[in-house]
């Protein structure tokens, strides 16, 4: 099962717990991220390679929101055959609950034997924002560059843009998406992918 979404929709604390509820191993890509960036090269992630070769600065504050967007590596889909290659080698039991943002609804629709299967948590910006900011993790980015302010509406709206267009995909592909909402408490997020999964 894979839950792909938006940064700070509640992926991996919606993954952990339907995972220990239903006895499942849980797959979390952010966690391999560097693992993944390691295996990879200049000719099969050129977008990784260049944005390694960047300051913070370059990164964050120096080009515009659609230009992060559109140069993101992961955002590209570089490194998820990484992704079916590790869970290719995973024990066929118990079944497999799979999070993160780089989970891009055109790649993981080809693997789905049912629609089913998968579902996209789409974050508005407010409840992005009140998410980083109860993690206290606002700033960790941002605040390593030269202008923290500037980064940060970057990354915001990056972000916004990005789950905009997860949200078209996945609609598009007759992919199922849930909107994460303020207010939404994690009991009623998790009682909506639930039933999204048939669990």
């Amino acid at each position: 099962m894979w839950i792909g979404g938006g940064s700070g929709a509640g992926k991996s604390t919606i993954g952990r717990r339907l995972a220990a509820r239903h006895g499942l191993r849980l797959y979390a890509t952010d966690d391999v991220m560097p693992d993944h960036a390691r295996r990879s090269t200049p000719e099969d992630s050129p977008f990784l390679s260049e944005f390694v070769a960047m300051d913070m600065d370059e990164r964050w504050v120096n080009r515009s929101p659609e230009a992060m967007l559109e140069t993101f590596h992961w955002y590209r889909g570089e490194g998820f055959g990484l992704i079916v290659e590790d869970l290719l080698r995973l024990p066929r039991e118990p079944g497999v609950i799979v999070e993160g943002f780089r989970l891009l609804p055109h790649l993981v629709r080809p693997l789905l034997a049912m629609l089913g299967q998968a579902v996209w948590l789409l974050p508005t910006p407010g409840f992005r924002r009140a998410a980083f900011e109860s993690r206290g993790s606002l700033w960790e980015i941002a605040g390593k560059t030269g202008d923290p302010e500037r980064a940060l509406r970057n990354l915001l709206e990056r972000d916004r843009l990005f789950t905009e267009r997860l949200g078209g995909e996945a609609r598009r592909l007759g992919l199922r998406v849930i909107e994460v909402g303020d207010g939404m408490t994690e009991d009623e997020l998790a009682g909506r992918v639930t039933e999204a999964f048939g669990l």
